[in-house]
């Protein structure tokens, strides 16, 4: 009998990799996204999870507008936390094992280095405190969940999604033909969609629980992000450096978030590979989502 597996968020770019994924290793998949269940409404989750009885459901449904969220912080507590105490409460129900993707914007970017999870959690605006209470929410209601903290997910699912992604901005500025401007002391480790659905399922199929973080590997800033894109891409616009200073926003993110993986393969897991392949592989990838069909 094949397992079973529900993928909340299925549309988005980690959504979309995950199902592949479990396809592939010959699993069953019920993924739906907000159009088709609102998991901040407990009785449909419930019902959902009762019907399908799954070995384990992945929580890949987020409201990840940063900036939205300071002037939004309901709408953003509401799916972030409260949507995960009902994808919790109904794994309880069905014994079924959750899988539910965090942030590394739960962290300051104080520290000057790559957190590992045992770093204390000292989230800087809305969009992070309802992360973190959505991992609180996770540990209260089961006693095994597994929590991956990522950072900066992209994936060539981001062609047909609302918001895109950081590859897909600076493809559209770069067509727009006037300098660009991108923070260079902002630090992360951007994880491409699709390594990190294999490495979320490898942590399943091993029996993992806790918090793992799972981020693209080396840090790298965002300025530095831009250049691999273009370089990769064979284009030449013109890039200019900026700061947080020059850069406001609505949200306070941190500074250097950049998530170590130590603990990831420590446990066996192969490295995530560099974002330069990485982005090579999404441009070979991007390219087969644009042709048409026949």
């Amino acid at each position: 009998m094949r397992k079973r597996a529900v993928v909340f968020g299925n549309v988005g770019q980690l959504g979309v990799e995950l199902t592949a994924e479990l396809e592939q290793r010959g699993y069953e998949v019920f993924g739906s996204d907000r159009a088709q269940l609102d998991i901040t409404e407990r009785r449909l989750v419930e019902q959902h999870l009762a019907e399908v009885d799954p070995q384990v459901v992945f929580n890949a449904a987020a409201h990840n507008q940063v900036d939205v969220a300071e002037e939004e912080p309901q709408a953003a507590y509401l799916v972030n936390a409260l949507a995960v105490r009902n994808v919790a409460l109904g794994c309880r129900q069905v014994n079924a094992r959750l899988v539910h993707y965090s942030t590394d914007y739960v962290f300051d970017g104080r520290a000057g280095r790559p957190y590992t999870e045992e770093d204390h959690p000292h989230p800087l605006g809305a969009y992070a405190v309802s992360k973190l209470a959505g991992e609180l929410y996770a540990q209260a209601y089961l006693e095994s969940p597994l929590i991956i903290r990522t950072s900066g997910v992209f994936g060539p699912g981001g062609l047909h999604t609302a918001r895109g992604n950081f590859v897909e901005a600076m493809l559209r500025l770069a067509a727009e033909g006037r300098p660009i401007r991108v923070v260079q002391d902002h630090i992360a480790s951007p994880a491409y969609a699709p390594a990190l659905a294999a490495r979320s399922v490898d942590l399943v199929e091993r029996g993992v629980t806790g918090v793992v973080h799972v981020g693209g590997g080396a840090p790298v800033s965002w300025f530095r992000y831009a250049q691999i894109i273009f370089e990769v891409a064979g284009l030449k616009p013109e890039l200019r450096p900026t700061d947080e200073r020059e850069y406001r926003t609505a949200a306070h993110r941190p500074k250097f978030s950049a998530l170590s993986n130590a603990k990831m393969e420590a446990l066996g897991l192969e490295p995530m590979p560099s974002l330069e392949r990485c982005i090579r592989d999404y441009f070979g990838r991007r390219e087969r989502y644009q042709k048409p069909a026949g």
